[in-house]
């Protein structure tokens, strides 16, 4: 196969668990770009929590692209296009953000440069900002403040509280907002249809190429749809179940360079 583009998710895929992405995984990525691979990246991140690995990866050298907030908003990394974004409609946003506040969730929404809550010292919310290179600002009502297109709505939820709370919380709007499991922490709500594939499916049509033309890498169960519609999907060694039982293959470890072990035999061998 004639591979053209490379789809790497974030946590768990191409960041080791420090978190960083091995100089093997960076030279791999470099290596296959230099031979007219494209490289996205596709995370559940808001757009700036991707800058880093962006930059590591040289993608703008290259024309690569990023595929965050699990798909809702793609751009083209060379010429700062937006391809797309998809956003919640303002008076369903406040509704749900009401809704919320039945669920022993953490909250959290984010205008692309502010990651705004109603209590920093709240469970995951240090860590977001951390992660996402966002401020944060601590208002006293997300819907107050809520002024801009909201492509998702994070909440944060302790792990052991997840399953049951994630069975019925998406239930009231189904066929409107799909609510994602992003991590054993994390539920994401987004408009109905959003997915890492659709984003890509986007990326697709700018670059002309196939979805069987490129080669995807994940961990999580929001990588799901981006496996299944990828021509060649990889499970990393410490994904999900659910993920390796739908993947073409299951690969190293994050922690063991996954991606370069499956790049070697597929593209440079």
């Amino acid at each position: 196969m004639n591979y053209k583009l490379i789809a790497v998710d974030l946590d768990g895929t191409l960041y080791n668990d420090e978190p960083a992405i091995s100089p093997a995984t960076i030279q791999a990525l470099i290596k296959a770009q230099e031979m007219g691979i494209r490289v996205a990246i596709s995370s559940g991140r808001p757009l700036p929590g991707l800058f880093h690995a962006r930059d590591a990866l040289n993608l703008q050298k290259y024309h690569g692209m990023l595929v965050s907030y699990n798909g809702g908003k793609v751009v083209d990394t060379t010429n700062h296009e937006t391809l797309y974004e998809n956003t919640i409609p303002h008076e369903l946003a406040v509704e749900v953000l009401k809704y919320l506040g039945n669920f022993p969730v953490v909250p959290m929404i984010d205008d692309g440069n502010v990651l705004y809550v109603t209590d920093k010292n709240a469970y995951r919310v240090r860590e977001e900002a951390l992660n996402d290179s966002m401020n944060c600002v601590e208002v006293s009502s997300l819907i107050d403040c809520l002024d801009f297109p909201l492509i998702k709505i994070l909440t944060a939820i302790e792990p052991e509280k997840l399953p049951d709370v994630f069975k019925v919380i998406g239930k009231p709007y189904e066929g409107i907002l799909d609510f994602v499991q992003s991590a054993d922490f994390y539920i994401e709500a987004v408009p109905h249809g959003t997915s890492k594939a659709t984003g890509l499916l986007k990326v697709c049509e700018k670059l002309g190429i196939h979805s069987d033309q490129i080669i995807a890498f994940g961990d999580a169960k929001n990588d799901l749809e981006m496996i299944k519609l990828a021509g060649h999907g990889v499970a990393m060694g410490n994904a999900c179940d659910e993920l390796k039982e739908c993947a073409d293959e299951v690969t190293l470890t994050n922690n063991e360079n996954g991606i370069v072990h499956t790049l070697n035999h597929l593209i440079f061998s």
